[in-house]
C-alpha cells in the first residue's frame, strides 16, 4: 500500500464532508463509498455521524448491509462516530426492533443516551493513545453513550466526572477493539485531527500487517 491509504467515507448520510476533510488533513485520500464496488477500493472506512437507523435503512436499500460486514468480519479498519458507532455495535438499546447492527465492536450502546437535539454539550475529554496529550474538545449531539464493552474492547475516554455532567459522569464515549474505533461524539467538527490521524495510522498499520502475511 502507498503511504496515502485510500479510505472512504460512507455517504448515504451525514457528516460526510467534514469526515473527508479531516481525512485528507491527516494523511489519507479520502474517496465517497455509496456501492459495493466502492467499498472493495477503500482500504479503511468511516461510518460519520446521522441518524443510524435511517443509515441502517439505507445500507439495505444500496446492497451495503452484506458486504460490509463481510469487509469488517476479515478485518477491514473502520471508525465510527455517534450513529456510526451505534451501527458498529454488537447491540443498541432504545433503537428500532428493524433496525440492523454491523456487530463489529464487543459493546452494547443506548441512543440517543444523553438527550434530544437541546441537550447537546460540549466537554473536554481526556483521550487514551493520541498524541501530545493535550484534552480533546469533544462535540456530542443526540449522542450515544457505551452502556457495557466486552474484555476485549479497549475504553479510550469517558465524560469527565463533574456537578455539570452530572450522571453522565464517567460514561464510555470512545472505544477501540483491533482495526475499529468508535466515538459517541464528532471529532469531524471541531478542527482537531488528532482522532482521523490515530485512525488514518491504525489503517495503513493494517495494510502493513497483511502485506507482511501475504509475503
Amino acid at each position: 500500500m502507498s503511504a496515502q491509504p485510500v479510505i472512504g467515507v460512507l455517504a448515504l448520510q451525514g457528516d460526510v464532508r467534514e469526515h473527508a476533510a479531516m481525512i485528507e488533513r491527516a494523511g489519507g485520500r479520502a474517496v465517497a463509498v455509496r456501492r459495493e464496488s466502492e467499498l472493495a477500493s477503500v482500504d479503511g472506512l468511516v461510518l460519520p455521524g446521522g441518524e443510524s437507523t435511517t443509515m441502517s435503512r439505507l445500507l439495505e436499500t444500496f446492497g451495503l448491509l452484506g458486504p460490509l460486514r463481510e469487509r469488517l468480519a476479515g478485518g477491514m479498519p473502520a471508525f465510527g462516530s455517534c450513529a456510526g458507532m451505534i451501527l458498529l455495535a454488537r447491540q443498541a438499546l432504545d433503537g428500532r426492533p428493524d433496525q440492523q447492527q454491523l456487530g463489529a465492536l464487543d459493546v452494547i450502546v443506548r441512543r440517543n443516551a444523553f438527550g434530544r437535539q437541546v441537550d447537546s454539550f460540549e466537554a473536554d475529554l481526556q483521550f487514551e493513545t493520541l498524541t501530545s496529550g493535550q484534552p480533546l474538545h469533544a462535540v456530542f449531539i443526540r449522542a450515544p453513550w457505551v452502556e457495557k464493552a466486552g474484555d476485549g474492547v479497549e475504553v479510550l475516554a469517558r465524560v469527565p466526572e463533574s456537578p455539570a455532567t452530572g450522571g453522565a459522569g464517567a460514561r464510555i464515549v470512545a472505544v477501540r477493539q483491533g482495526p475499529v474505533l468508535a466515538t459517541a461524539f464528532h471529532p469531524e467538527l471541531t478542527g482537531d485531527d488528532r482522532v482521523h490521524r490515530l485512525f488514518v495510522g491504525m489503517v495503513r498499520d493494517a495494510a502493513t500487517t497483511s502485506e507482511t502475511e501475504e509475503r
